[in-house]
């Protein structure tokens, strides 16, 4: 979120085909709970050109990038690294100290796509484990986000917006923000 230092979300590791969708959802719910951009791996192309569409209708900032350097990512990072794997400490018992850390240092994000070596434990300031049990690393990004925003990254608006989904009990609703006509069905589904 723009009022604080930096946050990135790097996905290190993709595996083409097989985790395109998984890739690209950790995209969007890196933009959509409050991260100001994701690096992908260089051949997560699919991936990046979906979240940078979702971005382009919905409303930003959020960049997108590509890069070879996943390892050179994390060891030349200006602030703090966080990694999310099952095996880390438990979130509730570090958060605040990352979220206070985070008001003074941008922080970047790893969430593994495959198996992620020794060296990326050991370059973390901090290896997260949102439950000690099996899930999804997207799941894991979504909470750690919640956590570090405190709530925060719920209410935040997005600039320069085409669509708008517009919040109801049932249903979906989706408004073409130049014109004010309505966008009917999957286009509140879109990049699912």
């Amino acid at each position: 979120m723009q009022s604080h230092p930096e946050v990135a979300v790097l996905r290190y590791g993709h595996r083409p085909g097989r985790d395109d969708r998984m890739t690209t959802h950790v995209g969007l719910t890196a933009r959509a709970l409050g991260a100001d951009r994701v690096l992908f791996p260089d051949n997560a192309t699919q991936a990046a050109e979906t979240v940078r569409d979702i971005t382009g209708r919905f409303g930003g900032p959020f960049d997108v990038e590509r890069t070879t350097e996943l390892n050179a990512t994390i060891e030349n990072w200006p602030g703090v690294v966080v990694h999310l794997t099952m095996y880390g400490e438990q979130l509730q018992s570090v958060d605040d100290e990352i979220r206070t850390t985070h008001r003074e240092e941008p922080v970047l994000v790893v969430v593994g796509g495959e198996k992620v070596p020794g060296d990326v434990y050991e370059a973390a300031d901090w290896n997260v484990g949102v439950t000690n049990q099996p899930h999804s690393e997207v799941a894991g990004l979504a909470v750690f986000l919640d956590r570090l925003f405190d709530g925060r990254e719920l209410e935040q608006g997005y600039e320069n917006a085409e669509r708008r989904v517009i919040p109801e009990e049932l249903g979906k609703h989706v408004v073409d923000v130049e014109d004010g006509d309505h966008a009917e069905g999957a286009a509140a589904g879109d990049g699912d």
